[in-house]
C-alpha cells in the first residue's frame, strides 16, 4: 500500500472515509465521533458518515454556545463541544466494589474493569493534550488506575487537524494546538475535496489498506499546513504559561478572588466539561432488600463544599476559597504536581459558565492587563 508508514502523508477522497468507519467496525472497535445531540456536538456512536455533523458550526462565547448550518460545509467545521475524552476513559460513574449477602455471610468481589475496543474520530489537538495529562495522573505512578488502563488500552485515535477557532479557544497560548503534532493513529485535515491523512502509528496505517488512498502531491500539502494556520489566527484570548503560576500565587489575596466570587454560582459546570479535572469521591449504595451493597466511584468537584469537608469541616467553605483553589491548582500547583499546566485552552469552562466566567481574564486582571 502507499506509504502507509508511520509519518506517510496520504490523500483520501471524502466518500472514502465511510470506509475508514467500516474498516474500524470491521476489526471489532465501536466507533465513536461527533453528532448532533440536544442542541450541540457531542460525541456519541456512528456507523456512517451521514451522521457526522456536516456544515455544523459552533457559536461560542462566555457562557454562550449556539450552533448553524452552513452550505457546502465540511465534517469537522465545528470546535468542540462539551465532550471530551474523559468520559471513555474516566467514567462519571464506575463500580469498584460489589458485597452480597450469601445465607448468614457476605462475599465482597471487585468486578474486572471493562476493556473496549473504541475508535473515537475526530478528536482535537487540546483534547490530546488533555489525554496525556490524564494518562500521568492514571497511568504514570506507583499506583496505576486498572479501571482506567484497562479502557486506555483499546482506544484508536482519529484526530482532525482544526479548520477554524472558536471565540473562547486559547489552545494557541498554551501550546496545545490547533495543528495537531502527534498521540493520535492518525491525522486528518480537511480540505473541500478529501482529507490529508498523516499515519501516526502502524495500527492505524494497517486501517487504510484497500480504501483508496493516494500520494500528496506537494500543492495540497502546503494547503492543509494552511488550515490549522488559519484557526490559530482567529484566536484573541491567551494565558501566559510562563508567568501564569508566580501571577496566581503572588496574588492569593487580590480583590479581584471577591469579584468573580460574586458572580461564581459554584455549579460545577467547568469542572464537569473540563478534559483534565479528575476529582471523585466514593459513595456507598445499597438495595431496596438490604442484601447487596455497591461501591461506586463518582465525578467530584472542588467547587462542592463537601469535597474539602475534613472532621474540623470544610476547608473551603465559600465559593471564593472553591473558585481560588481550582484556579491555581488548574494553572499554578498542577505543574508543581505533575510537571505540566493542567489547562490545554480548549476553552470548555468559558463557555458552559452559566454566568460567563472567563478565567483568561481573571488572570489577566491579576497580572493588571487590560482586555
Amino acid at each position: 500500500m502507499i506509504g502507509s508508514v508511520p509519518g506517510a502523508n496520504l490523500w483520501l477522497p471524502k466518500p472514502a472515509l465511510q470506509g475508514l468507519i467500516d474498516r474500524l467496525r470491521e476489526l471489532g472497535y465501536e466507533v465513536v465521533g461527533p453528532r448532533v445531540a440536544d442542541g450541540a456536538v457531542t460525541l456519541g456512536e456512528i456507523t456512517s458518515l451521514a451522521e457526522l455533523p456536516a456544515g455544523v458550526q459552533d457559536e461560542q462565547e462566555p457562557g454562550r454556545y449556539r450552533l448553524k448550518v452552513i452550505e457546502s460545509g465540511g465534517y469537522f467545521d465545528h470546535v468542540v463541544g462539551p465532550h471530551s475524552l474523559k468520559p471513555f476513559l474516566f467514567p462519571p460513574r464506575t463500580t469498584v466494589l460489589q458485597v452480597l449477602r450469601v445465607r448468614d455471610s457476605w462475599e465482597a468481589h471487585s468486578p474486572e474493569p471493562p476493556r473496549p475496543k473504541r475508535a473515537v474520530i475526530g478528536v482535537r489537538s487540546c483534547d490530546l493534550h488533555a489525554l496525556a495529562i490524564q494518562d500521568r495522573v492514571f497511568l504514570g505512578s506507583t499506583h496505576r488506575d486498572p479501571e482506567y488502563a484497562a479502557r486506555r488500552e483499546g482506544l484508536f485515535l482519529v484526530a482532525v487537524n482544526c479548520g477554524r477557532s472558536a471565540a473562547t479557544c486559547f489552545c494557541v497560548s498554551m501550546d496545545t494546538g490547533p495543528a495537531v503534532t502527534g498521540g493520535a493513529d492518525l491525522i486528518l485535515t480537511e480540505l473541500p475535496d478529501g482529507f490529508v491523512v498523516r499515519v501516526g502509528t502502524e495500527a492505524g496505517g494497517s486501517t487504510l489498506a484497500g480504501l483508496g488512498c493516494q500520494e500528496c502531491s506537494p500543492t495540497v500539502l502546503a494547503e492543509a499546513e494552511l488550515v490549522p494556520k488559519r484557526a490559530a489566527a482567529q484566536q484573541t484570548r491567551r494565558i501566559n504559561p510562563a508567568t501564569v503560576h508566580d501571577t496566581l500565587m503572588n496574588n492569593l489575596q487580590h480583590p479581584r478572588w471577591d469579584d468573580v466570587a460574586k458572580r461564581c454560582l459554584s455549579c460545577a459546570n467547568c469542572t464537569m466539561v473540563c478534559p483534565t479535572c479528575f476529582c471523585s469521591t466514593v459513595n456507598e449504595v445499597t438495595d431496596l432488600t438490604g442484601e447487596q451493597t455497591t461501591r461506586e466511584r463518582v465525578w467530584e468537584s472542588c467547587f462542592n463544599e463537601e469535597h474539602s469537608w475534613t472532621g474540623s469541616g470544610a476547608v473551603h467553605p465559600t465559593t471564593k476559597s472553591r473558585y481560588r483553589q481550582w484556579l491555581t491548582h488548574k494553572l499554578a500547583t498542577w505543574i508543581d504536581q505533575f510537571g505540566s499546566s493542567g489547562c490545554v485552552g480548549c476553552g470548555r469552562c468559558i463557555t458552559w459558565c452559566p454566568v460567563g466566567i472567563d478565567l483568561t481574564e481573571e488572570v489577566a486582571a491579576m497580572e493588571g492587563e487590560r482586555k
